[in-house]
């Protein structure tokens, strides 16, 4: 195992009742990234973060920190601070006292208790806060506050479970910017349980899908929203088209498709997997990645009919019915004041349609 792995997980499974929620997890987490966990509910992503801080006991396999099986060993020795989504503050403390509860705990000399303390409160811009309450407090400063909680510890991974979920939009995208800002600095090793597909984009290094307690891709944000691995990847990261395509003629990474039988029309895609004469597969076009009337020469195209669209600000999206009734969602971006209706002509390019493998 390389020494730059912190977090190393092999087969590790867990079952409540008849439920299995965590099914062989196979994970390698690098030291100094940000990691997402991300799903919906009941994937397993939660729970997976839980076993890791040694809240629940795993039933298979094995969690390695720095190196150490770490499957016997309670929270607390652990070296896995955790910042919850109700930030599970003491109300009856003071923030210096929240802030320092683990120091505590571990019975630290005074002086380092309070120059940890000070230094974790300035790192989350909490500096003259000591004395209040969290009741005192609004949901991003108590949000903060179990932030300095975690980083005072001194460890090397901090775990998150959805800890902006109870914050309004414009305060959750600040924080959002602040925790990554504060991870990067400290070059700390951030592993974040989210079910929200923005905030997985926009901050990780690389993002992990659950799918119904498996990894379905490990990837980076990129590679997870335009290479999807999977349908289901596909269609839970952002929005997508799919269409059912066979391949033709396959070149190396290049494969030729076709994509409508009755009118032979056929496109060049890249392919990151391997595919055989006659295969079925499926692609996937994001609604960004399409033109309407402004077709991409030799590439994909599709005739269709305006049904309706909806003004999103930045752009307009439209949904257009083709041939076979089957419903396209296509973004237009920065066109003015002009509107398409009626028919229309989809196109997108070669490198962004991405091939999909089913079986």
């Amino acid at each position: 195992m390389s020494s730059n792995v912190l977090l190393d997980l092999k087969n590790v499974s867990k079952v409540f009742g008849t439920n299995h929620v965590l099914k062989q997890i196979d994970l390698q987490i690098e030291r100094g990234k940000f990691i997402t966990f991300l799903g919906p509910s009941g994937c397993g992503k939660t729970t997976l973060l839980r076993s890791i801080a040694g809240f629940y006991t795993i039933d298979e396999g094995e969690i390695r920190i720095d190196g150490q099986i770490v499957n016997d060993l309670p929270p607390y020795k652990r070296g896995t601070p955790m910042v919850f989504q109700e930030y599970a503050l003491f109300p009856h403390m003071t923030v210096f006292d929240n802030v320092a509860y683990g120091l505590d705990i571990q019975k630290r000399p005074e002086a380092e208790v309070q120059d940890r303390v000070k230094s974790a409160m300035a790192k989350v811009k909490l500096t003259g806060l000591e004395e209040r309450y969290p009741h005192e407090m609004s949901g991003g400063q108590q949000q903060r506050v179990a932030m300095a909680r975690a980083l005072v510890m001194n460890s090397p991974i901090i775990l998150l479970d959805e800890p902006l979920s109870n914050l309004d939009a414009k305060l959750r995208e600040e924080v959002r910017v602040e925790l990554r800002n504060i991870q990067l600095e400290l070059g700390l090793t951030v592993i974040y349980v989210t079910h929200d597909q923005l905030e997985a984009l926009s901050m990780s290094d690389y993002i992990v899908v659950f799918n119904k307690g498996a990894i379905d891709q490990y990837g980076t944000p990129h590679e997870i929203y335009y290479k999807p691995r999977t349908p289901y990847v596909a269609d839970f990261i952002g929005t997508t088209n799919f269409v059912d395509a066979v391949v033709r003629e396959v070149d190396g990474s290049k494969a030729t498709v076709e994509y409508d039988a009755e009118h032979g029309l056929t496109t060049s895609v890249n392919s990151d997997e391997a595919v055989t004469l006659g295969e079925k597969v499926l692609l996937s076009i994001r609604p960004e990645s399409m033109r309407i009337n402004k077709p991409e020469i030799g590439d994909f195209i599709m005739k269709g009919f305006v049904k309706s669209s909806m003004f999103l600000g930045e752009k307009e999206r439209y949904f257009i019915l083709d041939d076979n009734m089957k419903e396209w969602i296509v973004d237009a971006y920065d066109i003015g004041h002009i509107r398409f209706e009626g028919n229309v002509t989809l196109s997108a390019a070669a490198d962004k349609i991405h091939l999909i493998k089913i079986s």
